[in-house]
């Protein structure tokens, strides 16, 4: 095998700096609803999930494998191709950062990889097989499992504890959340930190410094969980807000739910060898518990722009490091060009979140929503909800404070 070269070594740093926008951006799918309830104070909460994050790289290798050996023909692969794919997949990640959207980090590093792979080699290189039912599949049913699973097992914790003491019961599961959010990171850490294994396994391969076919090496391992782990402790606190207060509101109960829910799911799909989307997979959750509570909303104006945001996140990635990749084949002074451009346009994203800046401190502060008109679903989910017995109609009126006596007029008069 032949020493890493210099471009070989870029390709190293912009994927692991990609790994740490991974971790920053996705830290909302462990902790939002964690954050968002009480479970756990926000930095306790981050701190942890970058522990977990880190401990959950080295638990396996199928998804970097699927992503090193399987998306894309290695023979038609050069270290530029992977920086390119890097390139796009980064400021996707900074610019849905940017604006609050919890988009598919996972699916900005296939579309980038994609994109410059069709720009360097042709269509003929990308493995659509692979790219259906390792991708795109996972990509529509994993935010449909999830929500459905979050959806019925909302209604099972509510009809379980109906009984139980209101505080007692809050206690109680706020801990479930603390446990089921550990899952969540501890999923992210094995699906999401071997995608950056994966593109580094792959660019070694690329650049000759590895035998094709190979594992990642324990060094690709260390490295981006660590990058992975420090992204997630810095929290992206942007997309925390918009994912824990935004789409619904959450009580205890529910956030058990959905996290739960979504760990179970992502934990499958990774020892699958699937390429799944964190994001789809908790999103779906927290939309889904948002409707499994009698009288809870998903607001649809958010997860509409959400939604936009999953479907453009394969080809805005891809397109960007096509251009990107068209650059670099310029030569050397192409490669240096696109570096310049990704370093400028990440400092000129990073002055624009400090206009209004978001962090620890006012995560969980929610700005004044209009309520919005219910929904084709939240309607056909009321209607379909049987209406509450006598004793939890009894129970709901008790737990509504009486209205306070009107004073009684003064009787003396001013002289």
């Amino acid at each position: 095998m032949e020493g890493i070269s210099l471009i070989l070594a870029i390709v190293v740093v912009t994927a692991l700096a990609f790994d740490f926008t991974n971790g920053f951006h996705d830290t909302a799918n462990a902790m939002a609803t964690t954050i968002s309830t009480g479970a756990l104070k926000p930095k306790v909460a981050v701190a942890m999930s970058a522990v977990l994050n880190l401990v959950g790289a080295f638990l396996s290798v199928e998804v970097a494998n699927t992503i090193s050996k399987g998306l894309v023909d290695e023979s038609g692969i050069r270290p530029e191709v992977i920086f390119a794919a890097l390139v796009g997949a980064i400021l996707w990640n900074l610019v849905t950062w940017l604006v609050g959207l919890p988009s598919s980090s996972s699916h900005a590093l296939m579309g980038g990889l994609i994109g410059a792979t069709i720009a360097s080699a042709g269509v003929g290189a990308v493995h659509g097989d692979v790219l259906v039912t390792k991708v795109l599949i996972p990509a529509l049913a994993a935010p449909l499992v999830a929500g459905v699973a979050a959806l019925l097992g909302t209604r099972l914790t509510y009809r379980l504890g109906r009984k139980a003491d209101g505080e007692s019961a809050r206690k109680g599961y706020r801990s479930g959340q603390i446990a089921s959010a550990g899952l969540v990171s501890l999923a992210h850490g094995t699906n999401d930190a071997q995608k950056t294994m994966g593109i580094i396994t792959l660019a070694l391969v690329a650049g000759g410094s590895l035998a094709p076919d190979s594992d990642p090496p324990a060094w690709v391992i260390l490295s981006a969980g660590l990058a992975i782990a420090l992204g997630t402790y810095l929290g992206g606190w942007r997309i925390i807000r918009t994912m824990g207060t935004g789409l619904t509101d959450l009580q205890p109960q529910q956030g058990f739910a959905a996290q739960t829910s979504a760990a179970t799911v992502i934990l499958a799909s990774s020892h699958l060898g699937f390429s799944l989307s964190t994001t789809h997979s908790v999103s779906g959750s927290v939309m889904g518990a948002g409707l499994g509570r009698k009288g809870g909303v998903v607001r649809w104006s958010t997860a509409t722009r959400m939604f936009v945001a999953w479907g453009l996140t394969l080809p805005a990635a891809a397109l960007v490091a096509a251009l990107a990749e068209y650059v670099t084949g310029l030569g050397d002074w192409g490669t240096a060009l696109v570096a310049v451009f990704l370093v400028a346009s990440s400092a000129a994203i990073w002055k624009l979140s400090r206009r209004e800046v978001v962090d620890h401190t006012n995560v969980t502060a929610t700005e004044p929503v209009a309520e919005e008109p219910a929904g084709v679903i939240t309607t056909a989910m009321a209607a379909v909800t049987p209406p509450p017995t006598v004793a939890a109609a009894e129970e709901l009126a008790a737990s509504v404070p009486a209205p306070a006596s009107p004073a009684a007029p003064d009787t003396k008069t001013a002289v």
